[in-house]
């Protein structure tokens, strides 16, 4: 492109209308508790933005703060705005770090705002010759506008109405200066200054239109007629000088960046990369264009062997197993190594099948490390093999050592702690469909270089456990539970395919008949997924009110349809989505998880990937099946259990974590109601709302469960505002409330994170450690997060550590006891066994009994134990 182009962004402006037009907040979240709705949206801005400019140049502009020369005019300057929501503060630094990684220049200025940055750059382009586009939510910056400055202005999403100075003429009747005029006179209700009495932008406009200026206006006010306009005219007029100053944007800030500062030369591949893995933007990272690195596999002292002799399994040692594909309940092994006697050994893994002297030495009583002991278990398992003494797995040491590192790669644990470098398996075999074994030389040294580093980790790991008293953690909860987590994943849970068959055809029908009646509404027949063909049917044919219109069409996002549903086309469109949903999501989905060899389906407990220690659900996600709308509760009706005249029995600790939170707390009134077995909503309630327990209505409850259930998440005003459709003031003013009736538990969230700050990081009731080094940081965002954090990971953290005691006690009781029953399922706080009906009244009874007192808090755990044919029924 031979012209300079230059591209400014209001930062500011825009980072606001992304958090505001993204306000899914649970769903862009990262694992650990950071939102990142404004960051993803302000992303799609930019590159929207990007893409449609082709721009040389570019800079994004921010607010330095809210004192400005500005408020030195005027005190009460942008006095009137709410204070920004703990969801997007705690954002805000990162904008720059993702603009860094961007390449993208970013610029704020002490005692300016970003118009005033954006307004001098745009002089010091349109005197160069650059064509310059604004780009902003501020209608202010349309003054900016002239032959070389274009001004967008962002309505919805990426749609944004362009202003040049022929616009505003036809818009408005006046030049683009002028407007600085119109908002003397008319003042600016956002940005708090006052302009005259009375006069709305209709009334300013016609004013300048007639007489060019705020100067001119008053020139000629002793001309006009007698009215009530000409006695606010000349009352305020000293208001309409200091609202045209305020109005007025500076092209000649004292900035100290150049046009120069501005080129734009592409992104930082690694910088990006690493951002958007931290913020867990999995759609960007697979649109990355990330050079892959060169392999360069030193050569590590090993023999590759195709025949196992006694002597190279007659020690203590490191076992490995190779797989490619992530799940190990279908991937097949590529290759095995071993270490013994100080070698290293590599083979195939058809070896493993054929010699029983390795196949003896997995099940002798020398202590093996491994990575991954779960994984290793049910891979040797799946072959009729077994594998004892797995005396350290290093995989789990380095979770509990720092639980930020939830890659299942060896190369990253290596990279942290071990100084010799370990290539990833991306670098070696590549990834999507160019994964593939290289040749042998290649994958032989890599299984190696992995045993070679597992061996060299293991007295580093089993030191800094002990130093850091995790030790416990470690070799009584962790270690067991792989073993318990193993047993269940192998074991599995029957699916009635029939049953999601059937389940298939009735949604199919619901779908037709919705579809029908969806048609017969809007009076023709139109594709209802097309959200385009769907926005002109709602807001073209039906006239029903609308959001902005894009350049897509309308918005017909679930939070548009839901506040028009009221109207009966709207309320089939929503159920129509569910119920598609319901189908391919999770009902199909379902299927395609169900083993032909024992119908079952066999879930991957992930045991090593949240920052809090719960354990999540993977192919299939066995934790994420909806159970808020009745259709999403009757999947469960699939799951069976595996003989005849056995049950389903689903025990389910009850709120769990607030029990915690007044066990830690040591709150007397939160204590009283769960030893009085109270219910804690209406408890809160009639606390909060001064009132007696049969006033405590619907309503009431539902705020109080909201409050009880946010505050262990660290809720903020704003949370708390949307999740109950009121005003931040109204949720400031519950949760205030809260706080006096439950003083304790306010005392507790300030002393935890007083410790956290003097120690470095939190622990559960178990010792499960979660560093903050963000407490201590100079960025009061960063901090304010690292301290929620503070708050809530010793309570979640613990209600974890509790349901995996139980686990284990449960899996003990049932071997000593020899019942026939199993244990199946961990979903969230509940566990699922199938049990002989002979066997029901001995499996309720203890597991009442293991759950409850898995362990001794200053209040009681409550287990709600249901027996049913189905997961279903037992719910």
């Amino acid at each position: 492109m031979s012209k300079n182009k230059l591209l400014l962004i209001d930062g500011s402006s825009l980072a606001f209308r992304a958090f505001y037009g993204l306000s899914y907040l649970d769903k862009f979240k990262t694992k650990t508790g950071l939102h990142t709705n404004a960051l993803y949206a302000f992303h799609t801005m930019l590159d929207s933005m990007m893409k449609r400019e082709e721009a040389t140049h570019i800079l994004v502009a921010f607010d330095a703060g809210k004192t400005t020369f500005r408020t030195e005019m005027f005190t009460e300057y942008k006095g009137g705005r709410d204070k920004m929501p703990e969801e997007m503060a705690e954002q805000w630094p990162y904008f720059r770090v993702m603009l860094d990684a961007l390449g993208i220049k970013h610029y704020e200025l002490l005692n300016y705002e970003a118009d005033d940055i954006i307004g001098t750059l745009a002089s010091m382009g349109e005197q160069e010759n650059f064509e310059v586009v604004v780009v902003s939510g501020d209608r202010d910056l349309i003054q900016l506008t002239s032959e070389h400055i274009r001004v967008d202005i962002t309505k919805k999403g990426s749609e944004v109405y362009a202003y040049t100075p022929q616009v505003v003429m036809n818009d408005m009747g006046i030049t683009p200066k002028q407007l600085i005029d119109v908002k003397g006179l008319m003042g600016d209700s956002s940005d708090n200054y006052p302009g005259v009495t009375k006069v709305g932008e209709k009334t300013a406009l016609k004013l300048i239109q007639e007489y060019g200026s705020v100067e001119g206006v008053y020139d000629h006010v002793q001309d006009m007629k007698t009215s009530k306009l000409k006695e606010n005219l000349i009352t305020d007029k000293e208001n309409a000088f200091l609202s045209k100053n305020l109005a007025r944007i500076l092209t000649d800030a004292p900035i100290d960046v150049t046009l120069d500062d501005t080129l734009y030369r592409g992104k930082n591949i690694p910088a990006l990369e690493k951002f958007y893995k931290e913020m867990e933007f999995k759609q960007f990272l697979s649109q990355l264009d990330v050079q892959e690195e060169k392999i360069d596999i030193v050569d590590s002292a090993y023999e590759f062997v195709e025949e196992v002799t006694s002597d190279m399994v007659s020690q203590d040692g490191v076992f490995y197993i190779e797989l490619l594909e992530e799940n190990y309940h279908t991937g097949t092994p590529v290759g095995i190594a071993w270490s013994n006697q100080g070698r290293i050994y590599v083979s195939r893994w058809e070896t493993l099948l054929a010699s029983s002297l390795l196949q003896n030495w997995l099940m002798s009583s020398h202590p093996k490390i491994v990575f991954d002991r779960k994984k290793t278990e049910v891979m040797l398992r799946r072959y009729g093999l077994n594998i004892d003494c797995m005396a350290f797995d290093i995989l789990l040491a380095a979770y509990l050592l720092n639980t930020n590192l939830t890659n299942s790669d060896i190369s990253q644990v290596a990279s942290e702690y071990y100084h010799t470098s370990v290539k990833s398996d991306e670098v070696v075999y590549g990834k999507g469909v160019k994964l593939a074994i290289p040749e042998p030389i290649i994958w032989q040294q890599h299984l190696a270089q992995k045993v070679d580093a597992l061996q060299a980790l293991y007295p580093i790991f089993d030191t800094l456990l002990k130093e850091q008293s995790l030790d416990a953690l470690y070799y009584d909860m962790e270690m067991p539970l792989a073993h318990v987590l193993a047993q269940m994943e192998c074991l599995g849970i029957k699916v009635n395919d029939t049953t999601l068959l059937d389940m298939k055809d009735i949604l199919e029908e619901r779908i037709v008949t919705l579809e029908q009646e969806i048609y017969d509404l809007a009076g023709e027949v139109f594709n209802i997924n097309s959200p385009k063909k769907l926005g002109e049917i709602l807001f073209e044919k039906l006239g029903l009110p609308a959001s902005k219109k894009t350049k897509t069409g309308y918005s017909t996002a679930v939070d548009v349809l839901e506040k028009l549903l009221y109207v009966p086309i709207v309320e089939k469109i929503l159920d129509y989505r569910q119920i598609t949903k319901l189908k391919s999501t999770y009902v199909e989905g379902l299927l395609k998880y169900i083993s032909d060899v024992d119908q079952k389906v066999h879930t991957r407990f992930v045991q090593t990937l949240t920052q809090t220690g719960r354990l999540s659900s993977t192919d299939p996600n066995l934790q994420n099946i909806p159970v808020r709308m009745e259709e999403g509760r009757r999947i469960r009706k699939a799951f069976v259990p595996s003989h005849p005249n056995w049950k389903l029995l689903s025990a389910d600790y009850s709120q769990i974590e607030l029990r915690v939170l007044a066990h830690i707390a040591d709150d007397e009134h939160m204590k009283e109601a769960f030893v009085s077995d109270e219910d804690i909503h209406t408890s809160t309630a009639m606390r909060v709302f001064g009132v007696a327990r049969e006033e405590v209505d619907d309503a009431m409850r539902r705020q109080a469960k909201a409050v009880n259930f946010g505050i262990v998440y660290g809720i903020s005003d704003y949370g708390l505002s949307q999740n109950l459709n009121i005003t931040r003031k109204a949720a400031k003013e519950f949760i205030d409330r809260y706080f006096e009736k439950y003083p304790n538990i306010q005392k507790y969230m300030h002393d935890i994170v007083a410790l956290a700050k003097k120690q470095g990081y939190v622990e559960t009731l178990n010792h499960r450690r979660r560093y903050l080094p963000d407490l201590s940081s100079s960025n009061f965002n960063i901090r304010s997060f690292a301290e929620r954090t503070a708050m809530n990971t010793p309570i979640q953290g613990s209600a974890a550590d509790i349901i995996k005691i139980a686990m284990i006690r449960m899996a003990h009781e049932m071997e000593k006891r020899h019942v026939q029953s199993r244990m199946l399922l961990q979903v969230h706080d509940e566990l699922i066994f199938e049990v002989p009906e002979e066997e029901i009244e001995i499996m309720q009874k203890l597991v009442k009994e293991v759950m409850e007192n898995a362990v001794s808090l200053s209040v009681p755990l409550k287990v709600d134990c249901e027996i049913g044919d189905t997961w279903y029924d037992a719910k």
